[in-house]
């Protein structure tokens, strides 16, 4: 019985240690975005999600609950909605985020991938989609792959 209690304590004190060195290993591996805009542990992100935290045309992520806030308040402005994974988003966000820029205008964005639930909470079928909302409500959508030309209508049919 003795040595069942030695045998069984080796075994925790080794699962305990491949727990540590695993938990190390995450923190070597994610270090950098332990803190990251999802608020989400980055080991929980997809990985295509965590491939874009350092990529310039993905930093103006809204998340839900800001985005709920800002439609509660009524306010008027840009969401893009998107996926990480999403090929079309790949080429979209490249075209759009300087269009925005130029116009400067503050378009927040929206990554499905990470809050599924907002596909039928904010009523979306496809990304990318490119909404404006006035006063809290919707006003207009531009879904799928859209050339500058395009982009830069839209924000000039509603500018501010």
């Amino acid at each position: 019985m003795k040595k069942l209690g030695i045998f069984l304590a080796i075994i925790v004190v080794l699962f305990g240690a491949l727990y540590f060195v695993n938990q190390q290993s995450n923190q070597a591996k994610f270090g950098k975005y332990a803190n990251n805009v999802y608020g989400i542990a980055p080991d929980k992100l997809n990985p295509a999600t965590l491939a874009l935290l350092d990529d310039p045309n993905y930093q103006n992520i809204i998340l839900p609950d800001a985005l709920d806030k800002k439609i509660a308040a009524q306010e008027d402005f840009y969401l893009y909605y998107f996926g990480s994974t999403c090929p079309h988003c790949k080429v979209t966000t490249p075209v759009l985020m300087p269009v925005a820029k130029d116009f400067n205008i503050d378009v927040k964005q929206f990554n499905l991938e990470e809050f599924r639930d907002g596909w039928q909470k904010y009523n979306i079928e496809a990304t990318p989609t490119l909404i404006y909302y006035k006063g809290g409500k919707e006003v207009e959508r531009l879904v799928g792959e859209q050339k500058a030309e395009t982009f830069k209508a839209f924000f000039e049919k509603h500018k501010k």
